[in-house]
Parts: C-alpha cells; structure tokens; sequence
C-alpha cells in the first residue's frame, strides 16, 4: 500500500493482453518493499529450518512462535499507524508493563472479575493514549520526546504500584486468553478437526474474495495480472495456509491469542483500505500541511492514532502478563523496539506515509523467527541482538535507496 500521494492511475496494458509480462514488472516494481520482505520471510524460515535440521518447523515451536511473539505483533499494528503520521512511539514498552501491572491489582489482590478488569485496563491504555496524544497533536511537542518521557514515567510507576515485586498468579480464565487453545469439535483422532475445518473454510472464504476482486479490476478496466499469475498465487496461498493449519492441527490447535491477532488484522486492514480516517492516516504522513488543506483533521487524527496506539499498548501487557501468569516490573522491556523494527522490516518508511499492517505482521515473523531460530541454534543473547542491529539497518537503508532512487 502506498501513501495517498503515491496511489497515482498507472496507464497499463488492457487486462488480458499480450504484455502480461510488463503487467508483473510493474506490480512488482510498484509493490518491492512487500514481495522483498515476503522472499525474505521465506529464505529465512528456510535457512533456519536447516540449520536447526527441522526443528523450526515442528508443530509444537510454530506453535511456541505465535505465542513468543503475540504480543510484538499487537504493538506492531499500531505503532505502524503511528510510523505512517511520520511520529514515533517509545513508551509502548512501558505502558504494557503498567498495565499489566494494573490487571494484576485488580484480579489478583482485589479479585475483580476477568472481564471487568480486562475493559479497565484497556480504558486506562486508552486514557494514557490520551494524554501523550494531547500533547503532541494539541500542544505540538514532537512525539519523540512525549514518549521518551512517557517511558521513563510509566516505567517508574510501574515499579511503585508493584512496590518492586512481582504479583502472581492471575486465574485461569485470563491465562486462556495467552495460552488457551480453540476446542476441538470433532472425534478424537490424535488430530485437531476443528483446526482443519478452518484451514478449508478460510481458504475458500479467500478464493472468492479475490476472485470477486479481480473480476471488478476487470469490469473497471484496472490494471491486473495475468490469469497463470493470479491462478498460481491463490494456489500458493491456499497450500500455504492449510499446511500452516495442518501443523497447528498436529498440537493443540489454533491458540486463542491466533484468533484475537486475525481479528485485529481484519479489522486495521479495513481501516486502513476502507475507511476515509484511515486514509487520512496516510495522507498525514504523505503531507501534513498538505492534508490540512485538504479539509482533513490533522490534530484529531494524530490525537486518535496515539490512543489507539495506548489500547493496544494495553492489550499487549495484558497477553504477556497472561502467559507469564504474573505481573513484573521488567515486563514490556525492548518491546517498543522490536515493534518499531518489525514496522520498518515490514516495509513502512522512516519518512511517514508508507506503510502497511500486513506488511508490519510480516515484520514482526522475520524477526520473531530470526530470533526462535537463533535461540534453537545456541546463540547468545548478544549475537541475536547485533544480528538484529544489522537487519533493522539494511531495511531502513533499502527504504532510503528506494526514496532516492524514486526522487
């Protein structure tokens, strides 16, 4: 997805004519930062499952990597819609250890119902959105430094109401949210039915969808590729996804935290493609001066991405301290940083307006993986991060060659 300043009509050959191969260039070409990150998720699963001689791939680690790095991909949603304003969030961390640490309060020492205290915690993420929102929309002080202090703020106040220590165990209705798994409806068989049930249905829920798609580019005479193409890309990704769901099916099935993640991704891929706020989003990061002009709301966008970026900050704490079953005042430590870099990896770009949610999802995988895969290899702690270091920085220096390059 390209920032609004970006999405221009492209003068292309009639869909179903004899420059099919021009047609994939330009896609790929239009599309390089998505294609190159999805070879590169590839490349590196495939390296790692080598190198680890088939452990990365077993049902029970992929499983493992979905709830490792859950809560990542929560904070990566949102902090790309933070990136395409053109701002930074550098409390996320912080604030899910805050939260957390809230949640623990309420169930554990004054045994507030589950549900209570999940909608509390996530009306507090939301109020401290706010209040960083407030003052880098309204009062203009540059989010960098909102949020630097935001950190250092909720990160001693997460220290004070923990008094230092840490507060367990959480009930098992709120540990299911992080490590619970969809029932199994079917016969028992040593194989989760239910699993294999959705891989088939949300395959073909898919293929018509694009099918659907493709058929009104066609109708408005936009630019498509070819039919081999389009065939073996739905053909890809109905293979891919139901050996993704045959291996969930060979553990325990699809984890809840799977669920709540798909939900977010539908629902802030919509936002985003659909909704007018959501391109106004874009066009913020594209050119804000612009977008004012324009008729759009800057300071209220920017005020709403901020609290949107508190609620899922808050949703973030709240699935870790879930599968930590406990509340610990060096929760959330780094997370802000590895959300800022799944964005980044995932194609966003340093200058606002480009970004998109799949493409931050893909993001946070390659850097999940990349550090599952190097744990399984008996790498330290050292090692990973400078890797990591390294991998943040070309993706940022291909972002700046791209810019220039376009420029």
């Amino acid at each position: 997805m390209q920032s609004i300043v970006q999405k221009t009509n492209k003068k292309g050959p009639a869909a179903g004519g004899g420059s099919n191969g021009n047609m994939l260039a330009n896609l790929v070409k239009n599309n390089v930062r998505q294609y190159s990150m999805i070879i590169s998720l590839i490349f590196i699963m495939l390296l790692f499952q080598i190198l680890t001689d088939g452990l990365l791939l077993k049902p029970l680690n992929i499983t493992n990597l979905i709830l490792q790095n859950s809560y990542i991909l929560v904070l990566a949603i949102g902090m790309v819609l933070v990136i395409i304003t053109g701002h930074i969030d550098l409390s996320v961390g912080s604030i899910a250890a805050f939260v957390g640490a809230i949640s623990a309060i309420l169930m554990v020492n004054y045994e507030v119902p589950t549900f209570v205290a999940i909608v509390l915690s996530l009306a507090a993420g939301a109020l401290i959105g706010a209040w960083q929102g407030f003052w880098i929309a309204y009062v203009k002080i540059p989010a960098f430094i909102v949020t630097l202090a935001g950190m250092l703020i909720f990160r001693g106040l997460t220290m004070i109401v923990l008094e230092g220590k840490s507060i367990a165990p959480f009930p098992d209705s709120f540990q299911k949210m992080s490590t619970g798994f969809i029932p199994d409806f079917g016969a028992a068989s040593g194989i989760h039915i239910t699993t294999l049930l959705v891989g088939i249905l949300l395959s073909i829920l898919i293929v018509a969808g694009d099918i659907k798609n493709r058929q009104n580019q066609l109708k408005h005479n936009l630019e498509t590729s070819s039919q081999g193409v389009f065939l073996a890309k739905l053909a890809a990704i109905v293979i891919v996804l139901n050996l993704f769901t045959y291996a969930l099916a060979m553990y325990e099935g699809i984890p809840n935290i799977l669920v709540i993640l798909a939900v977010l991704i539908v629902i802030y891929r919509f936002f985003t493609n659909r909704m007018k706020t959501g391109r106004h989003v874009y066009a913020i990061g594209g050119n804000e001066k612009a977008a004012l002009l324009s008729g759009v709301k800057t300071k209220r966008v920017t005020f709403w991405v901020f609290v949107n970026m508190g609620v899922l900050s808050a949703l973030s704490g709240l699935l870790f301290a879930a599968r930590l079953n406990a509340a610990t005042p060096k929760a959330g430590n780094l997370f802000e940083l590895d959300a800022i870099a799944a964005c980044f990896i995932g194609g966003a770009s340093a200058y606002g307006g480009i970004g998109t949610v799949p493409g931050a999802i893909i993001g946070g995988l390659v850097m999940g993986i990349m550090n599952n895969g190097m744990s399984l290899l008996g790498l330290g702690i050292d090692w990973q991060q400078g890797i990591k270091g390294l991998v943040l920085l070309a993706a940022v220096a291909f972002d700046i060659y791209n810019k220039n390059k376009a420029a």
